[in-house]
């Protein structure tokens, strides 16, 4: 399989290229798309061809989950179990932005997606590339760091075609990302926890969740 490379103004993404896009993940296709922060893996959640594609494309175990981009929280609500006042008090002051928030999967998410543990990390970001992706398929999507597993993230689409050509279908380069890493909280036990801190710290979280709560009636 030959890996496709296509330049894009993450800024400012082509209408056509994200029409490729779109038609590539249609077919069940893996890409990688420049977010905030590194590279995605981007694929259909709900096509388990393209599911298992994308762990044999990282080389990563089939018991880790792996995590969905949303374009708004109203996504988010459609594939959780329940979401808590934590999830919109979080959601309200970090999306979009680099935060995943792990939360109760609902029926409609494979099994598969969350490694089998019924737990969805999602994380809308400042991506306008995936974002405009999201928008035009109308639905979440895979966006998993695009990387073999094990190995260092990936800032640029080039240092993606070069590492992983031949494992992905498309590659939008849109020049080097420069954000910090996300941060990975997860508030689906009683007691939160961050799982990855990045961008944001877990005292800052710790600062917003305990202000918002204490000010609910």
């Amino acid at each position: 399989m030959a890996t496709d490379l296509i330049e894009i103004d993450a800024e400012n993404p082509d209408p056509s290229a994200i029409d490729r896009a779109v038609k590539e993940i249609d077919r069940g296709r893996t890409l990688g798309v420049p977010t905030d922060a590194l590279y995605v893996l981007v694929a259909d959640p709900f096509n388990l061809l393209a599911v298992a594609k994308v762990f044999k494309s990282k080389g990563r175990e089939p018991i880790r989950s792996l995590p969905l981009a949303v374009s708004d929280t109203l996504m988010a609500e459609d594939l959780a179990k329940e979401l808590t006042s934590r999830f919109y008090i979080l959601a309200r002051h970090f999306w979009p932005g680099p935060l995943t928030i792990i939360v109760p999967a609902n029926a409609k998410v494979p099994l598969k997606v969350t490694g089998n543990t019924g737990r969805l990390a999602m994380r809308h970001t400042r991506s306008k590339v995936l974002n405009a992706i999201i928008d035009k398929i109308g639905h979440a999507l895979i966006a998993t760091s695009a990387n073999l597993s094990g190995e260092p993230t990936l800032c640029s689409g080039i240092e993606l075609f070069a590492a992983m050509d031949g494992r992905v279908d498309l590659v939008l380069d849109g020049g080097p990302c420069v954000g910090a890493g996300s941060t990975t909280v997860d508030i689906t036990e009683p007691v939160w926890r961050v799982i990855k801190e990045g961008a944001i710290t877990e005292k800052e979280i710790a600062e917003r969740l305990h202000a918002d709560e204490y000010l609910e009636p």
